[in-house]
């Protein structure tokens, strides 16, 4: 029966890899639902990690595929992000509605305007 550190450990090592498979499952989901902070937090996690395990002795191999994994994957997600939002994706994806959230933006800020200038007179 083989017991031991590295036998304890690899559980852990495999349910560690649940956060990379949610990653690359969410590749194919709406990119509206992407966090814009979380991902980079993850992608900054996992980079951290990837570190780690290449420096400790013996080098944990798995550790850092999984990390790795996880890394690229939310460079993905982080680019996606940024596409949909700040890159005209989401204009491409709901041209109609998008222009309707525009032009309601519009309208508010004309209100807020016009009602500053009724208080200034």
């Amino acid at each position: 029966m083989a017991t031991g550190l590295k036998h304890e450990l690899l559980p852990a090592q495999v349910a560690n890899w649940g956060l990379p498979l949610a990653a690359i499952a969410d590749i194919r989901k709406d990119p509206e639902m992407i966090s814009g902070v979380m991902s980079p937090t993850l992608m900054g996690y996992s980079t951290i990690f990837m570190r780690f395990a290449w420096m400790v002795q013996p080098r944990n191999y798995l550790l850092f595929a999984c990390h790795a994994t996880n890394a690229a994957a939310q460079a993905v997600q982080c680019g996606r992000f940024v596409n949909y939002w700040h890159m005209g994706g989401r204009e491409k994806a709901h041209p109609v509605s998008a222009r309707i959230e525009d032009a309601a933006g519009t309208v508010k800020d004309a209100a807020t305007d016009a009602a500053k200038q009724l208080k200034a007179v």
